[in-house]
């Protein structure tokens, strides 16, 4: 009995992506926060909606957050615009698969949500999905600040904060993501990969089926929870 416990595996934990992963953002919560970032940055900077709108993209293609280039060049409020951008209710406009609490409890092992969402939008969300109790921590926009300079998903600096935040070795952590950049960084680490194909990600349909660092490709959390084979 010692020498069994001395070596049991820790446990598995699932890092979870959060639009268009666990619900389908592009359907309209994505237009509705793209549409208040383009307003937050016309307002902030004093610049048309066009500019704003080609700003909010550009930095978004450039940085992985349209956050991070809105720090980096105009030295904007990150509280302020993560307040302005995400100030709707996000209840009408959530949708997600049929029985998705059920399927996430069938995943044996920790879970721990890893979203470039600001906080209070990522606990709506997964409250009004009815996930929230199966979700241990929740890391947000806000806690990839490092050193004060944020450093969002897919930065290789965040996923080692993260491995050592949550105490687990690499190779017990599965990472779920729609976005194939974000598994990239992940599995140069050594960290499990699954691909969330949602056809609205951006490249998504890049994928052609296979690729060094993704592990599993999946379309639905059922389907994750029917194929899973990490133990």
């Amino acid at each position: 009995m010692h020498m069994a416990a001395a070596h049991k595996q820790p446990d598995l934990v699932w890092l979870f992506d959060l639009d268009n992963t666990l619900h389908n953002a592009s359907a309209f919560i994505f237009p509705t926060i793209d549409g208040l970032m383009t307003q937050s940055i016309a307002q902030l900077l004093d610049v048309s909606t066009s500019q704003a709108n080609q700003l909010r993209h550009d930095y978004w293609q450039r940085y992985g957050a349209t956050l991070i280039g809105l720090i980096k060049h105009h030295g904007i409020c990150h509280k302020q615009f993560l307040h302005l951008s995400h100030d709707f209710d996000v209840v009408a406009q959530v949708l997600s698969e049929s029985g998705l609490a059920r399927h996430l409890q069938r995943l044996p092992g920790r879970k721990v949500l890893c979203t470039n969402a600001p906080a209070n939008y990522a606990h709506r969300v997964i409250n009004e999905l009815g996930i929230q109790p199966l979700f241990e921590r929740v890391f947000s926009i806000e806690d990839m600040f490092l050193q004060q300079r944020c450093h969002p998903k897919p930065s290789k600096r965040l996923m080692q904060q993260l491995l050592a935040r949550l105490d687990a070795p690499a190779h017990r952590v599965i990472f779920v993501d729609d976005t194939l950049r974000n598994l990239k960084a992940a599995h140069q680490l050594g960290i499990h990969t699954v691909h969330f194909a949602h056809p609205s990600t951006p490249f998504s349909s890049d994928y052609a089926g296979r690729a060094p660092y993704i592990d599993l490709r999946v379309s639905s959390i059922k389907e994750l929870s029917q194929r899973c084979p990490f133990g």
